[in-house]
């Protein structure tokens, strides 16, 4: 069987990356998020607020038990809020906590215990993070979303660093989606020109059908996924990248 542990399945790239996979035969999909949304024989829910840390440190055993039967073993760390669009210093200091926690110290845990579950084992095992462009530019209103971003960008590139020292064979990447037709892009465009300088950019993006639907990214990304894993240098790349037979 192959294993693919999916946070935020409840809606957007997360239910599309969670139906692609299941599309595929002797595959199992362990969804985490607050809601479940996805009704399949291999499909199995975890109900967790990943703003709780509480929460998510009583739940993560759930997350990653043994998998004797396992073929391969794939986390998706695809949860992630904007939290409220603003400039420094006119945010409550609570918004950057909560960013934080789902974009950053959730999946630092949840890649934590993968590896401290799975590292011994010789089946493929991936960890893919979803980032944005937005962790490699700075994008005026997105503080909190953008450093998170770029800090899980960070934490990839050095928990491959250490795997390859320890010659597991564990592949960590990084993945900047492109645009999305999400709710987080509805969230985008509500904003006003003085919180979010590019407001109107990103707003004529959905009215010129610019957006790309998340279910033709999430085939990209799980048939990557299926096939046998290459150990490329790059951690930190682009959807774009998958073209080039990355």
């Amino acid at each position: 069987m192959h294993y693919y542990i999916i946070t935020g399945a409840s809606r957007g790239l997360g239910k599309a990356l969670a139906d692609a996979a299941l599309e595929l035969p002797n595959t199992s999909v362990l969804g985490v998020s607050r809601h479940a949304t996805i009704t399949h024989e291999r499909y199995t829910h975890q109900p967790l607020d990943l703003s709780d840390m509480l929460a998510v440190q009583n739940n993560l055993h759930k997350v990653f038990p043994a998998r004797p039967d396992a073929e391969s073993i794939t986390l998706i760390n695809n949860a992630a809020v904007l939290g409220d669009i603003g400039y420094l210093g006119e945010h409550q200091n609570e918004h950057f906590e909560f960013v934080f926690d789902v974009n950053t110290v959730a999946p630092a845990m949840f890649m934590n215990t993968f590896l401290s579950a799975y590292s011994n084992l010789t089946i493929p095992r991936t960890i893919l993070n979803i980032s944005s462009g937005a962790a490699q530019r700075a994008v005026d209103g997105w503080g909190a979303y953008s450093a998170s971003k770029a800090a899980l960008d960070a934490l990839s590139r050095t928990a491959q660093k250490e795997q390859d020292i320890r010659g597991t064979g564990i592949r960590i990447r990084s993945l900047s989606p492109g645009i999305l037709d999400t709710p987080m892009q509805e969230h985008i465009r509500s904003a006003e020109v003085s919180d979010f300088s590019e407001a109107a950019k990103f707003a004529n993006f959905h009215a010129e059908n610019k957006l790309t639907q998340p279910t033709e990214i999430a085939e990209k990304l799980i048939h990557w996924l299926s096939k046998p894993i290459s150990h490329r240098k790059l951690v930190v790349f682009h959807v774009n990248d998958l073209e080039i037979n990355f």
